[in-house]
């Protein structure tokens, strides 16, 4: 009896022994250390979404052979800098489709974060004269900052994306684009979010006011991309290349030649991001491909 507890009790122990070393990732019967899982390398893809239309968790749905995500940034696209006519204050705000993902992000960008990917609000103009660039004062920027990094704490989000479009500058009596504005926004916005991502899309009076009272606020952005589907074009601002993507493409959009091409000249040029618009909830792995095959030597797999 006594022999026989003594058996099952060494079972369980080697058994024990096997399940560490398994977790630990060593082999029962060598000893010898498991390989790595295979890692993506290349650049940073980017991914906006017209949450207006389609889901976030689209971006999920890519990978490649090994597993790794296709898409390593995905955008939402898009909140909204508005613009209070009684309180004369720019404010940010939420149209029902964007309040839709961020209410619902346990499925809606809490999938996509388990994954790897991090997730960023785009802030766009809403044709009511507010802007990036014409803040009335520090203070004012300051406020709308605050507002921004409010709803990633609050969403649990991985930063912000600034298009300065639509703005309509001197609308509803606001004021004309000045120097300092966007300074004092980006500056504060950084200070409020370390370690967050701030990433600009390049166009617009606010993409070219970047310097002003002996403060330059390029280093605090993480990425700079070209808003200019189908094109190529470097981002006008002092970052390294691996920060920049000088190649956009609508996904289904721009044709797969034109896709594949700029993704080659960004590994030639030694870009490290590439950026991609209007990712849609269809089966697209044929013009995501386009481009990985070429950043990442191999076709994407989409995964319904």
């Amino acid at each position: 009896m006594f022999a026989f507890a003594r058996s099952r009790a060494r079972t369980a122990a080697l058994a024990l022994s096997a399940l560490v070393a398994l977790t630990c990732g060593m082999t029962a019967t060598t000893g010898a250390t498991a390989a790595p899982a295979p890692r993506k390398q290349g650049p940073t893809s980017v991914a906006y979404v017209e949450v207006n239309s389609n889901s976030m968790r689209n971006v999920g749905k890519y990978t490649l052979p090994g597993g790794d995500n296709v898409f390593d940034v995905a955008v939402i696209f898009a909140a909204n800098i508005n613009y209070d006519t009684g309180t004369k204050a720019a404010y940010l705000h939420f149209n029902e489709n964007v309040q839709r993902v961020l209410d619902n992000a346990v499925t809606e960008i809490r999938p996509l974060q388990r994954k790897g990917i991090k997730v960023v609000l785009s802030v766009l103009g809403n044709h009511q004269g507010a802007g990036f660039a014409n803040f009335p004062s520090q203070k004012a920027a300051s406020t709308f900052a605050k507002q921004l990094s409010d709803a990633v704490t609050r969403y649990g989000l991985d930063g912000v994306d600034f298009d300065d479009e639509y703005a309509e500058y001197g609308k509803n009596g606001t004021g004309q684009p000045n120097s300092s504005s966007f300074v004092h926004l980006v500056t504060s916005l950084r200070a409020s979010l370390p370690g967050k991502i701030i990433s600009l899309y390049n166009i617009g009076p606010a993409a070219s006011r970047l310097s002003y009272g002996g403060v330059n606020v390029t280093s605090k952005f993480d990425y700079a991309w070209n808003p200019y589907y189908g094109s190529w074009q470097v981002p006008g601002i002092a970052l390294p290349k691996s920060k920049l993507s000088p190649a956009a493409v609508e996904i289904g959009g721009t044709s797969r030649s034109t896709v594949a091409s700029l993704a080659r000249r960004t590994v030639a040029e030694g870009y490290g991001v590439y950026l991609t618009y209007n990712l849609d909830g269809s089966d697209r792995s044929a013009d995501v491909s386009a481009f990985t095959k070429e950043l990442y030597g191999s076709a994407a797999v989409y995964t319904p």
